[in-house]
């Protein structure tokens, strides 16, 4: 996938130079325009599974997960093919390499293209983060296969290595995508039951690994401007 990001970090935007038949996967709605060479088509985010698996996969997907019930793909019908994408959300846009040796699983949002190589799918949390929720409820998406995947955040992302000598712990909601060698725990920030704190739930890693994780949380942006949303009074 050769691409170019613009250079404004707040409200980047993909520009994708596409050869004649080649593929790609994108976010679904993140097409911004293409020059007339490209062909999208949208079909059920189904794991490559075909008829009623693929439907139950595609509906597991959206409901126990949170990822859109249909993905695009894009393919170029003429060289010189060109397409543009953004992400919904405003912040940066990073590429992660995909290899033998670098898997991920990421955020429910985080996904925003990936090369044709390389896919994704869901695999299944422990009993406690499922219960918890917020980082994919039951399933979480996880990488396979090589290419180039790029991710998006709200705000800047930042790059936490751990060596193994001891944990971090991460506000759930800043979460991005993580190695999947990592271990993670998610868990109240403070208290038995409750959030004593006001933090809500984190994850707590260990192993040896990156975490990429965003500087803004949404759910306290929208937390902020809801006092100011009228409400329709009875």
């Amino acid at each position: 996938m050769k691409y170019t990001i613009t250079a404004n970090n707040t409200f980047p935007v993909v520009d994708i130079a596409m050869e004649q038949d080649e593929t790609i996967q994108i976010e679904s709605g993140s097409m911004i325009y293409h020059n007339g060479l490209v062909e999208l088509s949208g079909h059920m985010n189904s794991n490559g599974k075909k008829g009623l698996g693929g439907l139950m996969s595609a509906i597991g997907r959206s409901v126990t997960s949170g990822e859109s019930f249909f993905i695009t793909t894009a393919t170029g019908t003429a060289p010189n093919a060109e397409l543009a994408i953004a992400p919904g959300n405003p912040g940066v846009i990073k590429e992660l390499t995909l290899d033998d040796s670098h898997q991920y699983r990421l955020n429910t949002g985080a996904f925003l293209a990936m090369d044709s190589s390389a896919s994704y799918h869901m695999v299944s949390q422990k009993v406690g983060g499922a219960l918890f929720g917020g980082t994919g409820g039951f399933f979480i998406m996880e990488t396979a296969g090589t290419g180039t995947m790029l991710v998006s955040a709200y705000g800047d992302i930042i790059q936490i290595q751990l060596d193994g000598s001891h944990e971090y712990v991460v506000d759930n909601s800043h979460v991005v995508a993580w190695d999947s060698q990592l271990d993670y725990h998610i868990q109240p920030a403070s208290g038995v039951i409750g959030f004593t704190t006001g933090e809500g739930l984190v994850n707590r890693f260990s192993g040896t690994g990156t975490v990429y994780i965003q500087t803004r949380n949404i759910q306290a942006l929208a937390d902020l401007i809801q006092p100011f949303i009228p409400t329709k009074s009875d």
